[in-house]
């Protein structure tokens, strides 16, 4: 995308909350304008969640710098916001790496992520100065001294399975055998490798985990150095959820073995790649039913049986948003999709039933959501899904600009009078619809 397409993409406006107000207020609001409208499914986001997820990050992870990997949710707003809050940003493509300079990011405050890279975005980063670049191979190390030899490399060090999830993704990274090979060749190459990476996911409940990782890379530390290498950033990746209760784990877990292998004497740089943590639970997107089939509750896999008097029923609702927009990521990972919740009020008393949730295209993949128990809702009504910030906006997980939702910017008066001065907004950039 050009640099003209990322400026037009940075006309939004946030509605300033008043003391009374609440979230709830307005997703009501814009629900109701959609119902008299075309009842397009929509986002609307709390951006003071990101401002408080920043805050308690630097109370608990004080020695480890973040790094926002861009792809988890490329809105403007959140890289401006972030990028003023003075995180550091990972980029996949020349499209994020132009949208975080915009926000005026050095180049040293930005990583060139992934570990399959194009040329050209090889060359675009050696064009704009950015030196950090991951790899995990000897073609992709080739690949880089040839179009970007001053580059400082992180070898992704690859890490066990440690849950289900894990054992079903395509491995990356590199053995420590590998490590030693890779060391040798950058070296003939003249490449300058200056640190690790590792990444342990946030599903993995393997407290050693952590303790194996920052192991290893100590190993690879001190083969980089015994080759010459000035080695001084340790990239401990991207594996926070963004709860407080995950957060209290890695640190917990991770401090004692980073002070053991790296103390603060060795003038090490520790950063990491929180994604989602950020903006997960920022996102709340609202969708609305538009077709409706009743089954028996013991024939769900026969749509089109008929009831009997004596079946219990489940019902196949059809959204206007599914997995080929901004449920994508259901297709990379079977659980990363919440439980919704209806949006009409509904007395105690009401009747739970079990149901499953579909996308529009009538594909059998489009699939949202396979069991849940909801009241029995109408064609019209609308489901809410919380934590939906992560890999559900951007160029990467819809189709076409038409299947975009729109998304509705909103922070509390005391969330924006708090941080307002060390945001430093550009003049122009929001324009506040007091609500």
């Amino acid at each position: 995308m050009s640099m003209k397409g990322i400026l037009d993409e940075l006309h939004y406006s946030v509605e300033l909350l008043e003391e009374s107000a609440a979230l709830r207020d307005v997703i009501d609001k814009h629900i109701h304008d959609q119902t008299l409208a075309l009842k397009s499914a929509f986002f609307v986001a709390d951006l003071g969640v990101i401002v408080r997820q920043q805050i308690r990050w630097r109370t608990k992870m004080d020695q480890i710098r973040p790094f926002y990997t861009v792809k988890s949710n490329s809105c403007p707003v959140v890289v401006e916001i972030l990028a003023a809050l003075g995180t550091g940003f990972v980029c996949s493509n020349k499209h994020e790496l132009d949208l975080v300079k915009v926000f005026g990011v050095p180049s040293q405050d930005i990583i060139l992520g992934g570990t399959c890279k194009q040329l050209s975005h090889i060359k675009y980063s050696a064009k704009h100065n950015i030196p950090l670049l991951v790899c995990d191979n000897e073609v992709e190390l080739r690949k880089i001294a040839r179009c970007h030899p001053k580059a400082k490399v992180l070898l992704l060090l690859t890490s066990e399975s440690c849950c289900e999830r894990e054992e079903t993704a395509i491995p990356f990274g590199s053995t420590l055998k590998d490590c030693r090979h890779l060391l040798e060749c950058a070296r003939e190459l003249g490449l300058h490798v200056t640190g690790v990476k590792f990444n342990i996911p946030s599903c993995c409940q393997d407290a050693q985990a952590f303790s194996r990782a920052v192991s290893d890379a100590r190993c690879v530390f001190d083969m980089g150095e015994e080759l010459g290498f000035e080695m001084n950033i340790l990239d401990i990746g991207a594996g926070f959820d963004g709860s407080e209760a995950q957060l209290d784990k890695v640190h917990q877990t991770l401090k004692p073995m980073l002070d053991m292998y790296f103390p603060p004497s060795t003038s090490l740089s520790i950063i990491a790649e929180p994604g989602a943590y950020y903006v997960s639970s920022a996102f709340t997107l609202a969708v609305n039913i538009i077709a409706k089939e009743t089954v028996a509750r013991d024939c769900s896999g026969q749509p089109h049986k008929l009831l009997s008097a004596n079946d219990e029923p489940e019902f196949l609702y059809y959204m206007n948003d599914g997995v080929y927009g901004s449920f994508a990521n259901k297709l990379l990972c079977e659980d990363s999709i919440s439980m919704p919740s209806a949006h009409k009020e509904m007395s105690a008393e009401e009747p739970l039933f079990s149901c499953s949730l579909w996308g529009p295209s009538a594909d059998d993949l489009d699939q949202v959501v396979e069991r849940c128990l909801l009241p029995e809702l109408s064609v019209g009504d609308w489901l809410l899904f919380s934590n939906a910030g992560a890999n559900s906006l951007g160029p990467a997980f819809t189709n076409t600009d038409q299947h975009k939702p729109l998304v509705f910017y909103s922070i509390s008066e005391y969330d924006w009078y708090g941080v307002n001065v060390c945001l430093g907004f550009k003049d122009g950039a929001f324009v506040l619809i007091f609500f």
